[in-house]
């Protein structure tokens, strides 16, 4: 959740900056609001890159507070279990849907978000949110394998290598339990996109097998792990593994030959918003192809946005870490929203696998 920054995107930053200058100015007195993202998630000014918060205050006038979690459960306990008041949130795909299930997120008024006509045909209604009322698209990819060749004796092929113990002590886990819950059902020939409390139990014994040979479980924490060449293997979203792999030579990925969890993260904005409108104005913003490349560029993330896809230079667009082919991402599964009690005690059986 880092940076790919292409030089050429310092003058498209230095040619928007001018075609905007006086739209807001510096002055945030037409409101504020809260948005709450994933770490690391949104392209900030580091090494020339456009400092999207920064611009969107200048170009609108509306001043942004910013939070970030690790992972869609805290999120969602952040919502469900305090008074604070987000207007926007960057939820993964399956818990878009458990958060319209639940009434926790509004429908959108698309006339307030003229920029979602960038957005693909193909990703503008899904799985999650089958009729595209409460979602905006803001980026995908899959789930790959990390790993150091300089500690890893053979390229691995599939997931099944964090169980080899000849790495022990050596290897991340994801710290997710959907993600770590998919892997392991996966490998014991579960579909992870429907999950049931048989496939729990059996991804929770094989984690369990697992858990003694682990370094630890891992967020955030994989970047220095493995950019710093302290871990051999590690599981975790492509686009990131693409920014590691540009910070640390040592480092390749491998597309696991079982398939893997084909995720889309998203734009929504919470019930208890109390600034609706403005939460449009900064979702349209963020669809608006300058801004939008600014981030996948520094995400290494894969877009939904065609105008977007369209300016990417053609190394990016090629990569296959990023834009897997149609024959691989057919192997790839997607979660959806699982009924609340299932949920439960997977949360559950992960916490007593990794007690």
């Amino acid at each position: 959740m880092k940076k790919i920054i292409c030089l050429a995107l310092v003058a498209l930053i230095a040619a928007s900056t001018a075609i905007f200058t006086g739209c807001g100015g510096n002055d945030t007195s037409k409101g504020e609001i809260n948005v709450f993202n994933w770490g690391d998630y949104i392209s900030l000014g580091e090494g020339g890159s456009m400092n999207v918060l920064d611009e969107f205050e200048k170009r609108t006038g509306i001043k942004v507070n910013y939070t970030t979690y690790e992972t869609n459960e805290e999120m969602y306990n952040v919502l469900k279990g305090s008074n604070s008041s987000y207007d926007v949130i960057f939820p993964s795909d399956y818990m878009v849907s458990k958060l319209i299930k639940e009434d926790m997120i509004q429908q959108l008024d698309f006339d307030n978000i003229p920029n979602f006509k960038n957005i693909m045909d193909k990703y503008k209604t899904t799985d999650y949110d089958p009729e595209g009322k409460y979602s905006v698209p803001f980026s995908w990819g899959v789930v790959a394998l990390c790993y150091n060749k300089t500690m890893v004796d053979e390229k691995p092929t599939s997931f099944s290598a964090l169980w080899d113990e000849k790495y022990s002590g050596n290897m991340l886990m994801i710290d997710n339990s959907r993600d770590a819950m998919a892997i392991a059902m996966k490998l014991k020939g579960y579909d992870p996109g429907k999950v049931t409390k048989e496939s729990i139990d059996a991804a929770a014994e094989y984690l369990k097998e697992q858990k003694p040979l682990l370094k630890s479980y891992a967020m955030d924490k994989v970047f220095t792990e493995m950019e710093g060449s302290q871990s051999a293997l590690a599981p975790y979203y492509a686009g990131d593994i693409a920014v590691m792999m540009s910070n640390n030579e040592e480092l390749d990925y491998v597309l696991p030959e079982e398939g893997s969890n084909l995720f889309m993260d998203a734009m929504c904005i919470p019930k208890s918003s109390k600034n609706k409108a403005l939460a449009e104005e900064f979702i349209n913003f963020m669809l608006e192809p300058d801004v939008s490349k600014a981030n996948i560029e520094y995400l290494g993330y894969s877009t939904p946005n065609q105008a977007t896809f369209e300016i990417l230079d053609e190394d990016i667009k090629n990569n296959k870490l990023i834009y897997p082919d149609d024959e691989y991402l057919d192997k790839c599964y997607k979660f959806t929203d699982i009924p609340s009690d299932l949920y439960d005690y997977m949360q559950d059986q992960f916490l007593k696998v990794q007690s």
